[in-house]
């Protein structure tokens, strides 16, 4: 579940894919709540809003632990991440997100600019590590952040639920780590929420590859290099060309590692809200 904390979101545990086509004119809000379970197990919970309006999109998310979970490693993690659409691509303008647990509280806060990494702000500042390697400046251009990460736009006007929705490589950085996600198509599932959404969905493999800003000793890190079964499950935000998690999954040493939607509703979103998100 590495990639879970390092993003801040319990409820993105793989950080999916991003695509390449604008959203005309799409003005919609979609209100998700998620649950997080390990082998069957309640561990956590989330909300996630994604906002698509005229060429601007926000996303902000929380998660907390739940259960035995949040008795001994309680926590709680909100996320935010603003940007544009241009040019047919999406373009990340700012991102932050905050970990808190009954330990101690990390922050991360950066802006992008054309792909570029700007104004990285850390608390508490990292120590130097030296089994950690180090994330260079190059590392830092042509990426996006997670949040970002989680929207595809599919281009064109026809079905959005096809293979094509899985032809994504990614390059992410979190703040602290550079990493790749790679998907393939592996097949169509049908979905349900308890509210909401109730349809197909895409599901897409997923291989991670750690760049930098890791220690290649780390247990978490070696595992989650060698194939686990993660998977990403998408569906579609109503009135948009946009598709987003519905459920993640891998396998780990103790069973079926889930997050998955309870709720799923797309509404239309006021005109008002994205008009005055922070661009780069």
């Amino acid at each position: 579940m590495t990639i879970v904390h390092r993003s801040g979101l319990l409820l993105l545990m793989l950080a999916p894919l991003l695509g390449a086509a604008p959203v005309a004119h799409a003005q919609s809000r979609l209100e998700a709540q998620y649950t997080a379970s390990l082998a069957g197990i309640p561990i956590g919970k989330g909300n996630w809003i994604i906002e698509v309006n005229e060429g601007k999109y926000s996303a902000a998310a929380s998660g907390t632990t739940t259960g035995l979970v949040r008795f001994f490693v309680g926590g709680h993690a909100t996320g935010v991440a603003t940007g544009t659409l241009s040019n047919g691509h999406p373009v990340a303008s700012n991102y932050a997100v905050t970990i808190a647990t009954k330990r101690h509280t990390d922050e991360v806060r950066f802006a992008v600019a054309a792909g570029t990494i700007k104004d990285i702000k850390l608390e508490p500042k990292q120590k130097p590590d030296p089994h950690r390697i180090p994330v260079t400046e190059e590392q830092q251009r042509g990426v996006m952040d997670p949040m970002t990460a989680s929207l595809v736009l599919m281009p064109g006007a026809g079905d959005m639920q096809v293979p094509q929705a899985c032809d994504r490589h990614l390059a992410i950085f979190d703040g602290k780590m550079r990493y790749n996600l790679t998907f393939a198509f592996k097949r169509m599932e049908a979905v349900k929420a308890d509210k909401g959404y109730s349809g197909p969905a895409v599901v897409c493999s997923v291989v991670f590859e750690p760049v930098a800003g890791y220690d290649p000793h780390r247990s978490a890190i070696v595992y989650l290099t060698k194939p686990h079964g993660m998977e990403v499950w998408l569906a579609p935000i109503a009135g948009t060309r946009v598709m987003v998690p519905f459920r993640a999954q891998i396998e780990t040493p103790v069973g079926l590692g889930v997050i998955e939607a309870t709720q799923f509703v797309s509404v239309p979103a006021p005109a008002h809200v994205t008009k005055g998100l922070k661009t780069q």
